[in-house]
């Protein structure tokens, strides 16, 4: 395979193929392989970041964090969301971040979710997303209400 396949492409030959065996083995590297803790790991060696820092914007408890880094323990979606702001994600690398992770996307037919994108998209920092959520009266990230996933 010479060339990156789309979700889409890579769906439409899902439907076509008879055998899933054949479809696995001649597309096994549009599979993804890489976890959420070589994501965050990789990502902050690409910006000689350290782990630390990233927790820290993050608003986390720091041996939580470095659990999440370890792998040995999983974000919520809302944890997610939070190291993608502390990392400067845009709209586009969040979504990514949640798909890796195994969280659902961000919906903008959800007011939360649409002001994290609103968020996002307008390069906040994790602080004044908080406020913005607070003053729309949503649940702030880290919150135990209005979680999916």
């Amino acid at each position: 395979m010479d060339k990156q396949l789309s979700t889409e492409e890579l769906l439409v030959m899902l439907f076509k193929e008879n055998e899933p065996g054949n479809f696995f083995r001649e597309n096994e590297p549009a599979f993804l392989t890489l976890s959420f803790p070589e994501y965050l790991n990789t990502w902050c060696k690409k910006h000689l970041e350290v782990p630390e820092h990233v927790i820290r914007r993050a608003n986390l408890d720091k041996s939580f964090g470095h659990q999440i880094f370890a792998g040995k323990r999983n974000p919520s979606r809302d944890t997610v969301l939070q190291l993608s702001f502390a990392m400067n994600s845009d709209y586009k690398q969040a979504q990514e971040m949640l798909r890796i992770a195994g969280k659902s996307q961000l919906y903008p037919r959800i007011k939360r979710d649409a002001a994290v994108i609103f968020c996002l998209n307008n390069h906040k920092s994790l602080v004044d997303t908080q406020i913005i959520l607070n003053d729309l009266g949503l649940p702030m990230l880290g919150g135990k209400k209005n979680e999916r996933g």
